[in-house]
């Protein structure tokens, strides 16, 4: 019997709700999933009523309550210590820029949103997004010169809560294709690759089309 529940929206639209299911499966946490599709106009009442924030993810798990991606990634630490990097400074640096995606980019959230079926190429290129996409790659750059030798993640061979954190930040790349690096597309094709993400992608395209929301379907909004 399962231990507990992760909930979670949309996976075609849920950017937060990818982090939360991410760090629960590299955790090996053995909970139910239940998926609350997105309801508009407004917020979504099933997921208000439910969850602590009115927001997913959502976890409960042996009793415990979490919720907020990030938060979920530390209970999912606390389980899995290796899901952070081993070397202190490697670890610090990896929950900062865990913590600062968690924070920031709200040009690129606004302007280049998640949606894992539609090809929005060349556009969403506002000043904003595209100043946030040119500060990930330099954060990228940066993080894997320092402790991502051995292996094509942010910190080497081990894909960690780093990047789960920003793997919804290379679902649109793919979407809407800003212009990037040689190395930030090597990362961007690992990370697509990884087991986990490939199977969220998988879910996403199976998901109803009287899921699909005006809202994230049209460029133009």
């Amino acid at each position: 019997m399962p231990e507990g529940r992760l909930y979670i929206g949309n996976r075609r639209y849920s950017s937060w709700s990818m982090r939360g299911w991410l760090a629960v499966r590299l955790a090996s946490l053995d909970v139910e999933e239940v998926l609350i599709h997105f309801a508009r106009p407004g917020p979504t009442e099933a997921i208000t009523r439910l969850s602590p924030n009115g927001l997913v993810p959502y976890l409960e798990h042996r009793g415990v309550r979490v919720w907020e991606s990030l938060a979920v990634c530390e209970y999912c630490a606390e389980i899995a210590p290796s899901l952070w990097p081993a070397d202190p400074a490697a670890r610090a640096h990896a929950r900062s820029i865990s913590a600062e995606m968690h924070a920031g980019f709200t040009g690129l959230r606004q302007s280049m949103w998640m949606n894992l079926g539609r090809d929005f190429a060349r556009l969403g290129r506002t000043p904003e997004a595209l100043a946030d996409v040119a500060h990930i790659e330099a954060t990228w750059t940066d993080t894997r010169q320092r402790f991502g030798a051995g292996g094509p993640f942010l910190f080497g061979a081990a894909f960690t809560l780093a990047d789960a954190m920003y793997a919804p930040v290379v679902t649109r790349f793919f979407t809407w294709q800003p212009d990037i690096g040689a190395a930030t597309r090597a990362y961007c094709e690992a990370v697509r690759a990884h087991r986990l993400v490939s199977a969220w992608y998988d879910a996403a395209a199976a998901e109803p089309d009287d899921w699909l929301l005006p809202d994230y379907e049209n460029a133009e909004r």
